[in-house]
């Protein structure tokens, strides 16, 4: 490729508006361009990268017997009706009509598409089996943002297993999460497998993959002595244990005058967070729902999702909560609310000699005894975990840490077999459901993760394996016939070893042809220049180290090819 002829359309300064160093970086070096908000055109040199990204990832499932397939993009909404997922997917799924007033999906994912292949299956002698597939998903985020980290149209590589029973699910499962820790080391990217909910796929055993970055819009949990990590969303800790005075015989209501928040109260009457009962109220399903918390504990809303398989979720209005309770937040509370379900945080058990809202603006309940006085019909873990709290399983600190999901994995077991009727018959000529995991990479979240942990002040680094090019030759003075020929008989022989290579053969000042090679982030950098020439050497820059050496002319191709062989293997 010769760069007088290619589209790579670099910019001076950096765009307005690109929050992550990622979606800085991919449109000032020419990566992309932005369509709507949420959808991106990939342009030549980001085509050369995600191309390099699916092919680890091709290889990888293929190494573990995986085939591929390509399914459509568009569903008919019989099939997400079968399996339940039609009202479960919401807004993000894009719903459309054809000319006869069929109605349609995007494929936001395909368990269901991939379970009516398997219907063909017939017989436990077929199994075990591996599907994967690169295809376009759809999902109507409602705040995409930074660039290719959170978008609306994307390539997904999701793979499924069919197996006859557990056993054979737990062998599908442990194939895949090898295959994918193999993957993101080649790719460069830093991943953690941690423990997160299953969310709208269902399922168990649901592991993300997540690459910690500043750009990243979910909060993981690790431990700092053990591998416990997890999601925000899944994780938990052991909090210290709380020792109560005994309480009074029933709650007694005080004056809180101006109190409107868990501060507050601290604030104008000494109550500590520790002793309050936070008291929420949410609409689950259109069922007004009472969630209680420890004041000085945050509400992790996909675990009150989980917790109750609610559809659809959203805190109560004001005027719902006035309507049923009597008062607004700040006075909430649940003692003596029979009509309504009311679900608590584990912290809360046993808890006596509480505060919390009497229902009535401006008043509240001392010395609660949550059991005694409220006797919630639900228990369960609600709360955020928090920095430097215990490790459930070892009682270390944990860490807490932004990052990005790159992958995510999960065994599905019968959960899409059943009701789209995929079985075979076992051994003992028996009809079972077949047994299903399934698997996800974002293919452009991948590239982005890349260029959010691979990159300096001057410009993206990729990987060797990744970069668009792995050399570009640099003509450093395109007017002199001797820089024009050595340049170009080394880019051929760079081709002729098998090296990707680019010659930059504008014509324009070296300064800018220096700035667009650091900025794209090819690997190496070889100059050809008069000064050089006159020592009968060229200039070679690694651009990860920003190490230079002057290489003699004869040697420079197959010293440099070398490198990247040894560089490309590892």
């Amino acid at each position: 490729m010769r760069w007088s002829q290619m589209y790579a359309p670099t910019l001076r300064e950096d765009p307005a508006g690109a929050d992550a160093a990622s979606h800085r970086l991919l449109l000032r070096a020419g990566f992309m361009r932005q369509l709507m908000a949420g959808h991106y055109s990939l342009l030549p040199l980001a085509v050369r990268v995600r191309s390099k990204i699916m092919n680890i990832i091709r290889e990888e499932m293929d190494g573990i017997g995986a085939q591929e397939f390509l399914l459509p993009t568009m569903h008919p909404a019989e099939i997400w009706h079968r399996s339940g997922r039609w009202d479960v997917m919401g807004q993000e799924m894009f719903r459309l009509e054809d000319r006869k007033g069929a109605s349609i999906a995007l494929g936001v994912t395909h368990e269901e598409i991939f379970t009516t292949i398997a219907q063909e299956l017939n017989s436990y002698r077929q199994l075990p089996q591996m599907w994967y597939q690169f295809q376009t998903k759809f999902r109507d985020e409602p705040r995409p943002k930074s660039g290719l980290i959170r978008v609306r149209e994307f390539t997904m590589k999701d793979s499924y297993s069919f197996d006859l029973d557990e056993a054979g699910l737990d062998r599908s499962y442990q194939l895949h999460r090898n295959a994918y820790l193999r993957i993101f080391a080649r790719l460069g990217i830093p991943a953690i497998p941690v423990h997160a909910s299953n969310g709208t796929m269902g399922g168990s055993d649901s592991v993300e993959f997540m690459c910690p970055s500043p750009a990243g819009e979910d909060d993981v949990v690790t431990c700092t002595s053990c591998e416990y990590a997890a999601n925000i969303e899944k994780a938990e800790s052991a909090l210290p244990a709380v020792t109560d005075e005994d309480g009074a015989a029933q709650p007694t209501a005080f004056d809180t005058p101006g109190v409107r928040t868990i501060e507050d109260l601290h604030e104008k009457f000494g109550v500590s967070g520790e002793r309050q009962v936070k008291t929420l109220v949410y609409m689950l399903d259109e069922q007004l729902t009472v969630v209680l918390l420890r004041g000085d504990h945050s509400l992790v809303e996909q675990k009150l999702t989980d917790a109750t398989g609610a559809v659809s979720i959203r805190p109560a209005h004001p005027e719902e909560i006035r309507e049923a309770l009597g008062a607004l937040p700040g006075s909430l509370g649940a003692v003596g609310i029979t009509d309504l379900p009311v679900i608590a945080d584990l912290s809360l058990r046993g808890r006596r000699a509480m505060v919390t809202g009497a229902n009535k603006d401006g008043v509240h309940l001392e010395g609660v005894d949550v059991e005694r006085d409220i006797a919630p019909q639900r228990w369960t873990d609600l709360r955020a975990v928090t920095a430097g709290e215990a490790c459930p399983q070892c009682g270390s600190g944990l860490a807490l840490h932004r990052a990005v999901e790159v992958g995510h994995i999960f065994k599905l077991g019968h959960k899409y077999s059943k009701p789209l009727d995929a079985y075979v018959l076992d051994p003992e000529g028996r009809r079972v459901p077949v047994t299903m995991a399934s698997f996800g990479i974002g293919v452009e979240r991948a590239l982005a993760c890349v260029a959010e942990t691979h990159h300096d002040e001057n410009g993206l680094t990729w990987p060797v394996n990744l970069a668009p090019f792995e050399a570009t030759v640099i003509v450093a003075q395109p007017k002199d016939e001797e820089c024009v020929r050595v340049g170009e008989e080394l880019y051929q022989s760079l081709r002729r070893s098998g090296v990707d290579a680019v010659i930059d053969d504008r014509d324009e000042r070296p300064g800018s042809k220096f700035r667009d090679a650091e900025l794209t982030g090819i690997p190496y950098r070889l100059v050809v220049g008069t000064r050089g020439l006159a020592q009968g050497t060229v200039e070679v820059t690694i651009r990860a180290t920003g190490e230079t050496v002057h290489v003699p002319v004869a040697e420079v191709a197959a010293q440099v090819s070398e490198q990247i062989r040894a560089a490309v293997a590892v």
